[in-house]
């Protein structure tokens, strides 16, 4: 009798298991189904885009050709793709080991000094990364005779405003600064921009590098770099890469064991919209194979300027220009 009674405790026992089997079963072909409309919504969203980017582009192409029919000679503006650089500015990048990296910044000032207008040393932009950072180079600048002084955003309004008109007039021609820097303030004249602490988003780099070049003019923009920027190295070689600046070989090897650190904001593709269809060789308006042969047309950027010397010269302007 109890061994009856045993025997049917363990039939209901497994009884229960195989409905808990089921139950589980059950949920995980919810969880699968749910799984395939996710999918399927996601499809249905690239879709979407894809046919939202056609339709934008027949849109652009039309508004050419339409200006084609009424206008004998438009101009073409190209304004390029948000978060790259500009060819105006040449780019290098020079591995530095940490503990040089204050005696190379001189040799990269002293250089710039000799090559500039009259001996003068012309507007530089240092950007590191800490309050402290900016400070103690400052410091250390103005002691090795180099007038300089400094902006972050811990500074009274009053102390930033003189530290920019200081700058902008010339009387400290060096300005060492955080990121505040980099956003919203339009300097004019800056010839040299170092990048002395390489930030680890590389939208952060395209902002810093911005403040020269501008306005049409030439610009330099020098990053120091070394194994503690390795992260980046592949986001600073193909941004360098977009813009048709020279790749060292040695960026190169970082870039290629690196991941795409400090690329979160990064987006890639062509740049939409910023070609002239006119140029390209298939476009025929009455028979006649490019519209205007090139003679002309200018590109939205212009001609790229570049250096006479390696840090100053020809194409740099003097603070005191």
């Amino acid at each position: 009798m109890a061994e009856n009674q045993a025997t049917a405790e363990v039939v209901a026992i497994a009884a229960e298991v195989i409905v808990a089997t089921v139950e589980v079963f059950s949920a995980t072909a919810k969880v699968c189904s749910i799984t395939v409309e996710v999918f399927s919504t996601t499809a249905k969203v690239c879709s979407a885009t894809a046919k939202v980017a056609a339709t934008t582009t027949i849109i652009v192409v039309a508004s050419e050709r339409l200006a084609l029919d009424f206008l004998s000679s438009y101009i073409f503006l190209a304004v390029g793709r948000v978060g790259s650089s500009t060819d105006l500015t040449v780019q290098r990048v020079e591995y530095v080991q940490e503990t040089d990296k204050r005696s190379h910044l001189m040799d990269l000032l002293h250089a710039q000094r000799a090559n500039g207008s009259h001996g003068k040393q012309a507007l530089t932009l240092v950007f590191v990364k800490t309050k402290k950072g900016a400070d103690s180079l400052e410091h250390w600048l103005c002691m090795n005779g180099f007038p300089a002084t400094a902006i972050y955003g811990d500074r009274t309004q009053q102390e930033r405003e003189y530290a920019l008109r200081s700058f902008k007039t010339g009387n400290t021609p060096i300005l060492v600064a955080t990121d505040v820097a980099a956003h919203g303030l339009d300097i004019p004249h800056v010839a040299h921009v170092v990048n002395f602490d390489i930030p680890n988003d590389i939208d952060d780099y395209v902002h810093r590098i911005g403040r020269t070049g501008r306005a049409g003019k030439s610009g330099l923009a020098t990053a120091i770099f070394n194994e503690n920027n390795s992260s980046v190295a592949r986001s600073l070689a193909d941004l360098m890469q977009e813009a048709n600046q020279e790749v060292t070989a040695w960026l190169s090897h970082y870039a290629a064991r690196s991941s795409h650190g400090g690329s979160k904001n990064r987006r890639g593709g062509n740049r939409f919209g910023s070609r002239d269809f006119r140029k390209d060789s298939s476009f025929k308006r009455g028979g006649v194979t490019d519209y205007y042969g090139g003679a002309n047309m200018s590109s939205g950027y212009g001609a790229p300027g570049g250096y006479a010397a390696p840090y100053g010269g020809a194409g740099v302007t003097s603070a005191w220009d």
